[in-house]
Formats: structure tokens, sequence, C-alpha cells
């Protein structure tokens, strides 16, 4: 489990000045507790979350004593990309949840590989239910299955962990192959001859001089 270091903030406080000095503004909810104000460590958020993603466990060692939680929601900078707001939500090590894992796409597909067509990865995601401390980080799909532009991948071809359940639909697909087109010669334009057949048709539409 991943542990982040968090102090109790003052609800009025000047958010831009803590982001300024390296603290992101957080909350954490849910299980019947209140909705609790914090700040934590930007650099310390930042290697949790490349870590840990949304379906981790992540310990919050708070003044008012520590909770278990997952990182519900983050809100980043439009044009920086960096995080400034986390809620963070509160689970029960006891009970199982679901949440949405990421999909890893590993292997090489021959019909990429050979120029048949090009890889459609229908799915990112899959809701998936378990104990928090057995979430995955991510799923791996191998694609080397798909060898023809007729092969598909299916949610039921993932390899999944023990004591995980899939909640989406086994006969989802996960990934197919489009049918790279063939490029068609268009023949270029001669704009002399629209030109000439403009003019004569100005030509014949012209009045006769009585």
């Amino acid at each position: 489990m991943f542990t982040i270091k968090a102090k109790t903030r003052d609800p009025k406080a000047d958010l831009s000045a803590l982001r300024k000095g390296g603290e992101i503004p957080a909350v954490f909810y849910g299980m019947g507790k209140e909705t609790t104000p914090i700040t934590i460590s930007s650099v310390e958020f930042k290697k949790v979350w490349h870590k840990a993603g949304e379906s981790s466990t992540v310990k919050i060692e708070a003044e008012s004593g520590a909770v278990d939680t997952l990182i519900h929601e983050v809100q980043v900078h439009p044009v920086t990309d960096e995080p400034i707001h986390v809620d963070f939500l509160v689970v029960d090590m006891n009970k199982k949840i679901k949440v949405h894992v990421p999909v890893e796409f590993t292997g090489v597909s021959a019909a990429v590989k050979g120029g048949l067509g090009s890889l459609v990865k229908v799915l990112h995601e899959v809701e998936v239910e378990a104990l928090p401390k057995d979430l995955p980080h991510n799923l791996e799909i191998d694609i080397s299955k798909l060898i023809t532009v007729d092969d598909v991948v299916l949610v039921s071809d993932i390899s999944i962990p023990a004591n995980v359940t899939i909640i989406t639909a086994l006969e989802e697909v996960v990934a197919s192959i489009a049918v790279q087109k063939e490029e068609v010669e268009v023949a270029p334009v001669d704009l002399s001859a629209i030109e000439v057949e403009k003019k004569g048709k100005k030509e014949e539409e012209a009045p006769v001089a009585e």
C-alpha cells in the first residue's frame, strides 16, 4: 500500500499560496467520515499517483489518524497539467468495491505488423470488483492473437489476478483491426479546360444583337 502524509487544512486558507508553496489542497470522505480538508506534498503525491493510479489503495496519514483511501478524482491545471486538487475516497479494507482499472496492451499483432490494418483500442479500462488490497494497478491484454483483420480481443481474454472479478461484459470487444484503405490516385484537374468551357458557355448565353 502507498502512503501519503497530510496536514489539516483551514477551509479558508489561500489555495494559490498553498500551491506556490508546493502543497496540493485535497479532501477525503466516505465510510461515514465527514469531508476533511487537507494538504499534501505535490512532489510526494505525483510519485504515488504515477504508481497507484486510481485503483490502488493509498493510506492517508493525517493528524486526526490514518485512513485507507483510493484516489477518486484529480483536478489538473488546464495549461500545465499539474494536479491542483485531489479527492480521496475512504474505503473499508474488508469490503469489496467496484472500480475501473486501465487496460495495458502488450505483445505484437501480426495483422498490424504485416500491414493488413491498424490496431483499434475499443476499451481503455474495465470495471472490476475486489477487496481494496487485491485491486490491480492495471490489467494486461495480449494483442498477438490479432493475426487477421477478422480477429478481435474480448474482455474474456484479459488475464485476471486471483480474487478479482470482472464486472464488464465478457463478450465486449477490447481491441480489433481496422482494414487499411488503399489510396486512390486522383487525376490532376485541367484548370485551363475548365476556363475554356466556362468562356464558351458565357458566349452561348450572350444575347444576339438585332
